[in-house]
């Protein structure tokens, strides 16, 4: 199966810890034993957006934060590099080309962020359409998709399954409330929905569960189904 895991910045390296890091490397590590291709996209998380705030308070404009916040998802790749050794491409690829080669070639490419104004988000999916991966997982800091923003509203219920065409009225009503959080953002939904992806999203704090979810269809998140679900 080819796979395509998206991880959060935050999810992969809280305060650096090189523990979790290794523990998602031998995630990775056993998905490749078991006969599985894998592609990687890492987030900036928690680091990135203390750049960002920094660099907002200094004058930089928002072309040069999505810049610097790109330049800290390719640090965060480069540390599941470290870990994964000759398993990963040795450095994390900037265009969709050059991450398919390495995943045809049954290197694991580790990518952070590609173009300014584009999240880690849309670049897991871009990237599960370009090699046409049968799954695409969201590892994020929240249990899966839910009806509303769960921070704000106490009564938003989680979904267990969507259509593509579901997520993306999910996301679009999610996201239309100023300072809300989607576990997925808008345009990486639509690419799922162009590309009819199935795609799971799930809490990733615990890399085994992400482990589980490839390899014995096993999790407590949202599963996103192909189609329009009629």
């Amino acid at each position: 199966m080819k796979v395509v895991v998206s991880i959060g910045g935050s999810v992969l390296a809280p305060d650096l810890d090189p523990d979790r890091v290794r523990a998602y490397a031998d995630v990775v590590e056993s998905l490749l034993a078991a006969g599985h291709r894998v592609g990687v996209v890492v987030g900036g998380g928690t680091v990135a957006r203390d750049y960002i705030a920094s660099a907002r308070e200094l004058g930089a404009n928002e072309m040069q934060l999505d810049q610097l916040g790109i330049g800290v998802t390719r640090l965060n790749a480069r540390l599941l590099i470290a870990a994964l050794g000759e398993a990963a491409a040795p450095t994390p690829p900037e265009t969709y080309e050059d991450a398919g080669a390495a995943f045809h070639r049954g290197d694991v490419p580790v990518m952070g962020g590609v173009a300014a104004a584009q999240t880690t988000d849309a670049v897991s999916a871009a990237l599960a359409e370009y090699v046409n991966a049968d799954l695409l997982v969201y590892a994020t800091s929240v249990p899966g998709v839910f009806s509303a923003d769960p921070n704000e509203h106490d009564d938003a219920t989680k979904y267990a399954e969507l259509s593509a065409d579901e997520l993306v009225d999910a996301i679009a009503d999610i996201e239309m409330a100023a300072g809300s959080n989607a576990p997925v953002d808008l345009l990486a939904a639509k690419v799922i929905q162009r590309a009819n992806l199935r795609a799971v999203v799930l809490d990733g704090t615990d890399p085994e569960a992400v482990e589980r979810a490839i390899l014995d269809d096993d999790h407590d998140g949202t599963e996103i189904v192909p189609g329009d679900g009629t």
